[in-house]
């Protein structure tokens, strides 16, 4: 016999060494809202088949929690891939992007990527269905690496990867013929993974997910149509850049490519926001103001000082306005939920003296610019004057950019709207997406830690603070742009890594940080070091890593 402190129970609990989570749970008759998914045992996340033989402390986890909504896709992933192999045995399926609250998925044979037809969709679907019907076992096998070079022959991608991250034993998820890598825990039967669909998208399938807060039902599907095509144009770069999954890019940089796939990077970037500041000036008679939102970390403020540079070119000055400087008073700000100051909210700006005094200046007329003592909560004025010119624009940068709300007096053609973040383009395989939100957070965890004083596990109990805000403010008005902006550098976490694991390894294993720097340290060893040398200091990476020319306030 075992001692386990069960924090679901709040007790201590002796049961029979050698029992899996699932068997433990099921003793313990531990009841969540919604299925329990797996585990985190001494803060490290477990799928449901570990067993314990040691005395452990375990909180188990339904699909509220991330970890748990990350297990739930892997393994409905799985289910994908399982029914496209027995519905079409020569092809295989692609899972590429998030989009539409969902993930695009591709058909893929002989290489090429082929449309989905209607067909082929209701016969893939009908087969997930049977799996959730029939409750089929994923099974979990700690196998020889060497045997699972044999066993993905034929699937480079995954390979590849394997082969690279240099492993003895590598972890395989099995359903029905097909066996994956994973890069996580997976449900130990399909009848969990109950609440999902398939439909048409594009030239693909969508595979829509549960709703983030009631995973009873689907998530309200949303149009991305400009997200959508933001992704596939970094598809076809990646593409003519011969790197269409991360094995080919550790692969590039072993051979010394490196420095040449940064150069071209950062010459895309720039081509994109020079083709940006030109849309604004062929309109420039029109804009008066430019509008940039994103969520968290997407390198807006080194974005719009770019931007500003190219706008220049185009004999354009560019003159900044900071939403900071409008907040209420803060007996004003609305609260959340919680009871806690909403900051984020659009109520949390004086909406009314924002627009008054943009139409102001878009007369030609001066304005004092209102401050905002964070410190006193309080709004000040120092005497600090503005006027713009005949060949200015605004540039104003911040998380309700985009909001219709936030400049509701301004007219729609004087307004030149642009959203920015980090979409992720390169995936670790055919089956494995990079999360943008993953993306985002390495960014932020780097910047915070050597510019802000925060460590990394300040920065990881944060998040989820800032992906609701994200989900509340932002993302709704994502197709509000005029045009959006990939931040995403296809090189960044390979030189952000010697940055980041030192800090993540400060996380503390006694803190309930400590799974997700563990699950962020074991994503970042899959990609190959790269140096900083080649990486140019008005690069977006620049904002976090350091080494920017320019200056932040």
């Amino acid at each position: 016999m075992i001692k386990i402190q069960c924090m679901n129970t709040g007790q201590f609990h002796e049961v029979e060494a050698g029992l899996t989570l699932a068997e433990i749970a099921k003793k313990l008759g531990i009841k969540l809202k919604y299925s329990i998914l797996g585990a985190a045992v001494n803060n490290k996340n477990c799928g449901l088949s570990y067993r314990l033989y040691q005395p452990k402390c375990i909180n188990f986890y339904d699909i509220l929690s991330p970890e748990g909504r990350r297990t739930y896709i892997r393994s409905l992933s799985l289910m994908l891939m399982a029914a496209v192999k027995e519905v079409l045995p020569e092809h295989e399926v692609s899972i590429t992007h998030s989009v539409s609250r969902g993930l695009y998925c591709e058909l893929r044979k002989d290489g090429k990527t082929v449309e989905a037809t209607l067909d082929e969709i209701d016969n893939i679907k009908s087969h997930m269905k049977m799996y959730v019907n029939n409750g089929m076992p994923i099974e979990r096998e700690e196998m020889m690496t060497t045997e699972a070079l044999e066993l993905f022959k034929g699937r480079p991608s995954q390979q590849k990867l394997i082969e690279q991250h240099g492993e003895v034993y590598t972890t395989v998820h099995k359903l029905e013929n097909v066996a994956a890598v994973m890069y996580g825990d997976l449900v130990p039967n399909t009848s969990i993974v109950d609440v999902w669909d398939l439909i048409p998208y594009f030239d693909g399938m969508l595979l829509r997910l549960p709703d983030s807060s009631n995973p009873e039902v689907l998530g309200n599907m949303i149009k991305q149509d400009k997200m959508f095509g933001i992704f596939q144009e970094f598809d076809e770069w990646l593409g003519l850049m011969n790197v269409s999954h991360l094995c080919d890019l550790n692969e590039a940089i072993k051979h010394g490519y490196g420095h040449k796939i940064i150069q071209i990077a950062e010459a895309l970037h720039e081509k994109k926001i020079g083709r940006i500041a030109d849309m604004i000036a062929e309109r420039k008679d029109k804009v008066k103001v430019v509008l940039i939102s994103g969520p968290s970390s997407s390198g807006k403020t080194t974005f719009s000082k770019r931007l500003g540079l190219q706008l220049a070119v185009n004999g354009i000055r560019p003159v900044t306005l900071s939403i900071d400087n409008y907040f209420v008073d803060r007996e004003k700000t609305p609260r959340d939920e919680n009871g806690d100051y909403d900051f984020e909210a659009v109520e949390a700006i004086d909406v009314e003296l924002f627009n008054q005094q943009l139409l102001a200046l878009m007369r030609g007329e001066e304005i004092e610019i209102p401050k905002f003592s964070f410190e006193k909560g309080k709004r000040y004025y120092d005497g600090e004057k503005l006027k713009i010119s005949q060949n200015s624009v605004l540039v104003i940068e911040g998380t309700h950019g985009l909001t219709p709300r936030l400049t509701e007096f301004i007219p729609r053609e004087a307004k030149f709207c642009i959203y920015a973040a980090p979409l992720s383009g390169i995936n670790l395989d055919v089956a494995t997406r990079i999360s943008t939100t993953d993306n985002r957070l390495i960014r932020r965890i780097v910047r915070d830690y050597q510019t802000r004083g925060y460590s990394a596990k300040d920065t990881i109990a944060r998040w989820p603070s800032v992906r609701r805000g994200e989900d509340k403010y932002i993302y709704p008005n994502q197709e509000e742009a005029d045009v959006m902006f990939n931040s995403n550098l296809i090189y960044e976490m390979c030189v952000l890594k010697a940055k980041a694991e030192p800090m993540l390894l400060e996380v503390a294993p006694n803190t309930a940080e400590y799974a997700e720097a563990r699950r962020l340290i074991k994503f970042l060893s899959y990609f190959s070091p790269l140096g900083v040398e080649s990486i140019p200091p008005t690069s977006i990476l620049r904002e976090f890593m350091g080494g920017s020319s320019f200056i932040y306030d």
